[in-house]
């Protein structure tokens, strides 16, 4: 068999539908390139193995009993890929025309670029962050207390998710969600493969680092579109016991926040950033206990007047 320009991995967690949806897309919209498609089944109760086995025997379907968590599921792919160029794809993510090919053809003219990112839009086409600044402690300030919602514009304050830029510009960038990636198969031989300590969230976040750190650019190209649905994985995660809804992905993203910042910035980076989320989560519920107590007053001064 001819070696493939592509090799595309998509990591299934009880998304059956949706993946069925994305595998049809993908055939569709590929164009010309030569691609083969390796699916990671991570552990799905609801038979997207089987779908994958019955209705598109083309593709590698690897079957992990257990999930893996993104980042060593991909891995798995990783090993598996027989391309010059990995791409990964969520099972909610569905390419629009052209998208595979022009990324291709941006990868095969540039050799400094190590990875590459997509224009991410939504069901409706509206925009999603599809080109962020890495975390830091500034950064996390100025998400958590809302100042980068608050000026969008602003190029300081909107620097996270680089709400001030134009999306139709291609821009070098420091990171691009995982939703849609390209990467060159020798730049993941040369700074290896996903860290497996990140169970959930900023793998794309670490890899990116280290591929910058390699000294390749990561690109995000605004003529490379594809509609990303977004946490539907998140949404069957029935099995966990949760006090509150979306606790225990919510201690996922806290853990794997302080794993990134010891691992990039040290440990008194990660103390500092635990340090100033505990410290607005204070203030959050003093404000809220406040407001509340006010709200009270204000409720029987009407009653007694």
């Amino acid at each position: 068999m001819n070696k493939p320009d592509i090799s595309i991995i998509i990591v299934s967690f009880n998304t059956v539908d949706l993946l069925r949806d994305c595998l049809q897309s993908l055939a569709k919209e590929a164009g010309n390139v030569n691609y083969e498609t390796i699916i990671i089944d991570n552990g799905s109760r609801d038979g997207s193995a089987d779908m994958v086995e019955c209705e598109f025997p083309e593709a590698k379907l690897i079957r992990s009993d257990i999930n893996l968590g993104f980042g060593a599921a991909n891995n798995l792919g990783f090993a598996k890929a027989r391309g010059e160029y990995v791409v990964l794809l969520n099972s909610d993510a569905f390419l629009k025309p052209q998208a595979l090919e022009k990324s291709l053809a941006y990868m095969q003219a540039d050799s400094t670029i190590g990875l590459g990112g997509a224009r991410l839009v939504g069901a409706k086409e509206e925009w999603q962050p599809s080109a962020r600044m890495f975390p830091s402690l500034l950064n996390e300030f100025i998400t958590t207390s809302g100042l980068g919602d608050k000026y969008p514009k602003s190029r300081f304050f909107g620097r996270v998710d680089r709400t001030w830029a134009d999306p139709n510009q291609a821009a070098m960038v420091d990171w691009v969600p995982g939703a849609f990636s390209i990467i060159p198969r020798r730049v993941l031989e040369e700074v290896g493969y996903f860290n497996e300590d990140f169970f959930l969230y900023y793998e794309e976040v670490e890899l990116c680092k280290r591929i910058k750190s390699a000294g390749y650019n990561i690109w995000y190209w605004p003529d490379v579109v594809v509609t990303h649905l977004g946490g539907e994985s998140s949404k069957t995660l029935t099995q966990f016991s949760m006090s509150d809804s979306g606790k225990q992905i919510y201690l996922w993203e806290m853990r794997s926040a302080l794993l990134f910042y010891r691992k990039h910035y040290g440990k008194f980076s990660a103390w500092l950033w635990l340090y100033m989320k505990r410290l607005w989560f204070k203030l959050r519920t003093w404000k809220n206990s406040f407001s509340k107590q006010t709200e009270r007053k204000n409720k029987a001064a009407l009653f007694t007047t």
